[in-house]
Formats: structure tokens, C-alpha cells, sequence
């Protein structure tokens, strides 16, 4: 949805504007060529890989290497006090699935790491062998909605008390006879979901990120949002309707509800049959974009 989600954005060619999930640079090259010399686009990932996608040489174009949920921080460390728009393309890139030494993906035996950010913070070895049994039962049911995941919890506790798993073979090998083989695969890649957001803080990360996007928005300035999790659309969709992420409808002396956004597309923007079709990771996709009110 590269196109629909920059043409969500409505952007101006002298605006400035932040695509805070750069990844392969895809959306960043595209907003690029919708801004003029006076446009500027700041372009943020915390993964060191994604640097070297940097194609543009231009003034106007500047990268972050950091995590999102600095982006407040960024933008004044910049001198900008408001932006024209802000996109997020949520979840993990897909050079992030095919390298084989990331341990994001079970197609290859790697250490079990899955950090976006290689410099800092736990691996997913880590979740694996220090997490007690209720916190992993826990995990793997709310981001991956994992029926099973008490006796999956279970079984890993037992097998790292003999010996520990450090690697997506070794973990596999624990986990795989809790998946029915018609499911195996969507199951396999719920539950490595599952560590990846603990091991990255992604909900957490993505609460402050939206926080800050809506006081940074200027008067009409537009949210374009892609989520692929349940939690993170429904966090999205929150703070369009609601302008915070739990939906708590704060109403004021005269019981007016006052909203910061609004919709521009009252129901998701769902990728074509074409492009769920030609990549299959598309599938679970949801657009949402909202607009800045204009300040009465």
C-alpha cells in the first residue's frame, strides 16, 4: 500500500514531514519525489541495515538513526516544532525475514536474537531463558494470540532447565509439536511475532511514538498509519477516535468530546487482491489516517 498510504499523507510539496519506519526506503524515495527544494523529510530506523538504503543525496533528506518513540526528542534536537505529516509502515521488514543471521525467521537456524536495534537491549534468548512460565504464557497469548500457549510457556520452561535454547532450531524444537500441521507455519510465525515485539518494546514503543505525532501535527496535518497486528490497529484507531490509545472518550465540563484527530477513512484501507496475491505479508495490513483538526 505504498501509494495509498502516501497519498494519504496529502502532501505538500514545501511541508515537512517524518516517515519514522524507513526500512528499505521505499516510502521515504516516494514522499521525496511529492516535495520540492523547500520540502524536508526526516526518516527514522533504529536498525543499522537500513542505513545502507539511503539512496537520496539531497539537502532535504535527513536520517535518524533511533527508535521512533524518540521522535519528540528528535524533532527538537532539529529545531522542528510542527510537521505536515507523519507515515508509519508497522511490523519488520522484509530484509529482516531473509537474513539469515537475525533469528527473525524460522526458515533458518540463527541465534536467537530478533533485535532491531543489534546495539542495545534483550534478545529474544534471552525472553526465552529468564521469562518465567506465567510472563511467556502471557506473551505469546496477547501478541500472539496463541491458544496454546500455556502448554507452549510449559514445555519451554522444562526443556531450558537441562539445557539452554539459543537458537530459532533449538527453540523450534520445543515449540513445534504444539502446532496442528495444517496451521504450522501461521502458528510458527505468530509466535516469533510474539517474541519480536516483547524482545523491541514495539506496543510500548508505539504508544509514545502516536502520543508525540499528534502534538507535533500541525492544523490538517495528516497521520498515515499501516499495522498488521490487531493490537496496533486498534491502538491507531484509538487515537484517532479518541486521541489517546486505550479509547477513553474524555469529555469536557459540558460533556463535549474533544478529539485532536479525524478519520479521513472512517473504515481501514485494505491492500488490493493483487498485492495480497504478491505478497502474502500484505494480507493482515490496515491503513488508517487521520487528520489534525483545525484549532477553532
Amino acid at each position: 500500500m505504498l501509494s495509498e498510504s502516501v497519498d494519504g499523507l496529502d502532501i505538500k510539496p514545501d511541508g515537512i514531514y517524518v516517515d519514522v519506519t524507513f526500512g528499505g526506503g521505499g516510502h521515504s524515495r516516494e514522499i521525496l519525489k511529492r516535495l520540492n527544494g523547500k520540502g524536508r523529510l526526516f526518516s527514522f530506523d533504529q536498525d543499522e541495515d537500513a542505513e545502507r538504503n539511503i539512496t537520496a543525496d539531497v539537502s532535504n533528506f535527513t536520517f535518524v538513526r533511533s527508535n521512533f518513540r524518540y521522535l519528540k526528542n528528535w524533532m527538537r534536537y532539529y529545531g522542528v516544532e510542527k510537521i505536515d505529516g507523519l507515515l508509519a509502515d508497522l511490523g519488520v521488514s522484509s530484509h529482516h525475514f531473509d537474513d539469515e543471521t537475525r533469528g527473525f525467521s524460522f526458515r533458518f537456524d540463527a541465534p536467537l536474537d530478533m533485535r532491531m536495534n543489534k546495539r542495545a537491549g534483550i534478545t529474544a534468548a534471552d525472553v526465552v531463558n529468564t521469562y518465567d512460565e506465567q510472563q511467556l504464557a502471557d506473551i505469546f497469548y496477547l501478541y500472539g494470540e496463541l491458544k496454546t500457549s500455556r502448554r507452549i510457556a510449559s514445555a519451554i520452561v522444562k526443556a531450558r532447565a537441562s539445557q539452554k535454547i539459543t537458537t530459532t532450531q533449538e527453540f523450534l524444537g520445543v515449540v513445534q509439536p504444539f502446532f496442528k500441521r495444517e496451521r504450522e507455519k501461521k502458528d510458527m510465525a505468530k509466535l516469533f511475532q510474539a517474541l519480536r515485539i516483547e524482545v523491541n518494546h514495539e506496543m510500548d514503543a508505539l504508544k509514545e511514538m502516536l502520543m508525540s505525532a499528534t502534538e507535533l501535527l500541525k492544523p490538517e496535518g495528516r497521520l498515515s498509519v499501516i499495522t498488521y497486528h490487531s493490537l496496533e490497529d486498534r491502538m491507531v484507531k484509538n487515537i484517532i477516535k479518541t486521541g489517546n490509545v486505550e479509547g477513553r472518550r474524555e469529555a469536557d465540563f459540558y460533556g463535549r468530546v474533544d478529539t485532536p484527530l479525524t478519520a479521513v477513512n472512517n473504515k481501514p484501507i485494505l491492500p488490493t487482491p493483487e498485492e495480497q496475491q504478491s505478497n502474502p505479508r500484505s494480507r493482515s495490513a490496515k491503513l488508517r489516517v487521520g487528520a489534525k483538526r483545525v484549532e477553532e
